[in-house]
């Protein structure tokens, strides 16, 4: 089957016509992408074809809820939970360990969103108001230690500047004529 492609291919780089590459693709679809059976039909109407969208995503009928027909292009696509993987049992042993997901599983329309390094939907561990009087207890504490030290400094001694040379004397305009008096930095 290859050989007959590259035949074709080559017979019509030999006779120079014919766009090369082209010639060797026609009548050749893609190995990757997906198949017109998982890409979601119209949106289903009655009980029937809710059965069978039902059936086709592996989902039960009484679990299965289409997206509403909004002309968003959902169509018969479940409606999935927005939940997030790290929601999802970390000791099950899935078939994807990596998305937590099992094989012929549905994703959820918005699966990038949902993946562990992305949103967490997990239920806080802490409430709102515990959160609201720690963060607002924390900023009180800060202001009154800023006020505090406002009010009364705390610097570290500092000696004045050292310099050699008797605190160069000459170079800030002494008289080179007369002896600088000695400026000691330390006692004896």
């Amino acid at each position: 089957m290859a050989g007959v492609g590259f035949r074709r291919w080559a017979q019509a780089l030999s006779k120079g016509r014919g766009p090369g590459i082209s010639a060797l693709l026609s009548g050749r679809r893609a190995a990757s992408g997906v198949s017109k059976a998982d890409l979601p039909g119209p949106c289903p109407t009655s009980p029937d074809e809710k059965a069978a969208a039902a059936k086709k995503y592996s989902m039960t009928v009484e679990d299965y809820e289409p997206y509403p027909d909004k002309g968003e292009g959902y169509g018969d696509y479940p409606m999935l939970p927005e939940k997030s993987q790290c929601e999802r049992d970390p000791w099950y042993e899935w078939d994807h360990p990596d998305l937590r997901r099992n094989w012929g599983e549905p994703l959820q329309w918005d699966f990038d969103m949902f993946i562990r390094n992305r949103v967490d939907t997990s239920p806080s561990p802490v409430d709102w108001s515990t959160m609201c009087k720690q963060l607002f207890g924390f900023i009180g504490f800060m202001l009154f230690m800023f006020y505090v030290g406002e009010k009364i400094p705390a610097y570290q001694p500092v000696a004045p500047k050292q310099y050699p040379f008797n605190n160069l004397f000459l170079e800030n305009g002494g008289d080179p004529e007369k002896q600088p008096e000695e400026i000691k930095h330390f006692k004896i």
